[in-house]
């Protein structure tokens, strides 16, 4: 931590500035070997940085994490480690927060509830992995794991966000090409219905006069289309909404599959984590069983939770109330008896995400064609049905 001081040196001039040290003791001597008399010492405080108030992203805390736990595995201490991030985070909240955390530091506060009241969006077991590593001294150790499951989460995550982008920039340019072909061609033909006397074929018939109708109620329409943004984005923002979709998504028959399996992962590597860093086992099941996103799924593991604390075998209690297959509970089984369920759990994360991986994979190789198929299905019938009624109104024999 940081001290100002004022003092004479050696031609009994004063003198003030800062120094570096562990306590008050250690300033002293520091400033004596120099040739200072020190007349006055105190704790400097650190000002607080303005600037924007939103919250560091997932990359940026990534980052100041891993830099906390380099600092830490490189003998520096604690305090030294949250002071010089503080004041070196570009980003004003993250400035502010490890500002803050230095500040509980020095008044003796613990670096789990200093963390818990620093504000950074992290996951809840952060806290309790370095509550298990002041205990143990192995925080460094107990961030590392943590840190390495914060990642796996957000690799995941963006895996998923990023092989949805093609299919649906796919999809919405497929809707795009069909609006328009409804606005700006359709309407050029739609006098074929009211000016001629031919019979149009009925595929023709439906094409036109659904382009006729988009184009009279075009307003109505673009008004009805924000209105419903509108309303998804305002339920989409809404959490109770957003578990709801995930919950019906899970029961879906393809991609729920894939939605349980990347969950169980999830949890497995979770649990796992929490134990290799020594955080009780009612604990870290109660802490992954928090994390969890599928109500299902969450309700199995208090049912779980609930038979270990009765003495049941944690495979055993899998077994009874979670869709866990024999291989999953086997290797549980294993791993309690062997002493390795931590290994055992980041094991059965590897295999439910690899799996949970492949099915995805399937599902896109899937979904890419089918948009495809069906767009162009969409548009060539459109576009069918124009000719039909040029052809049928000019009498052209084919």
């Amino acid at each position: 931590m940081k001290y100002q001081y004022s003092a004479f040196n050696a031609q009994s001039k004063s003198v003030a500035g800062t120094v570096q040290a562990d306590h008050e003791r250690a300033a002293i001597r520091q400033l004596q070997r120099q040739g200072l008399t020190v007349v006055e010492l105190r704790q400097a405080t650190m000002p607080v940085r303005a600037g924007s108030q939103r919250p560091p992203g997932s990359q940026e805390l990534q980052m100041a994490l891993h830099q906390l736990i380099t600092l830490l595995e490189s003998g520096v201490t604690l305090n030294e480690a949250i002071t010089s991030l503080a004041e070196t985070q570009p980003h004003p909240f993250m400035a502010r927060a490890f500002t803050g955390m230095a500040t509980q530091l020095q008044r003796g506060a613990g670096f789990a509830a200093a963390l818990c009241q620093s504000g950074l969006p992290l996951p809840g077991y952060f806290q309790q992995l370095a509550e298990a590593g002041e205990l143990t001294g192995h925080l460094a150790e107990a961030l590392r794991g943590g840190l390495s499951q914060y990642q796996y989460e957000q690799t995941i995550a963006a895996e998923f966000r990023n092989a949805l982008i093609y299919p649906t920039i796919l999809i919405v340019s497929g809707i795009a090409a069909v609006l328009l072909i409804f606005i700006l061609v359709v309407p050029k033909f739609s006098s074929l219905l009211t000016k001629t006397k031919a019979t149009v074929p009925l595929l023709s018939e439906w094409v036109l006069g659904l382009g006729m109708f988009v184009n009279q109620h075009l307003v109505g329409f673009t008004l009805t289309g924000i209105a419903l943004g509108l309303i998804v984005a305002t339920t989409a923002a809404r959490p109770a909404a957003r578990q709801w979709a995930l919950d019906a998504a899970s029961r879906a028959p393809l991609i729920g599959s894939w939605l349980r399996q990347a969950e169980i992962g999830r949890w497995a590597a979770l649990l796992g984590t929490l134990l290799t860093n020594r955080v009780e086992l009612m604990r870290a099941l109660e802490l992954s069983g928090r994390g969890t996103r599928l109500s299902q799924f969450r309700s199995g593991l208090q049912q779980v939770g609930a038979a270990v604390r009765r003495g049941v075998h944690l495979s055993q209690a899998l077994a009874d109330h979670v869709a866990f297959d024999a291989t999953s509970c086997n290797l549980i089984r294993v791993g309690e008896r062997s002493g390795e369920l931590p290994r055992m759990l980041q094991s059965l994360a590897v295999l439910y995400t690899e799996n949970g991986r492949q099915r995805l994979k399937r599902f896109l190789l899937l979904l890419e064609p089918a948009a495809i198929l069906l767009i162009g299905g969409v548009i060539g019938l459109i576009m069918t049905g124009i000719i039909l009624a040029i052809v049928t109104v000019n009498d052209i024999k084919i």
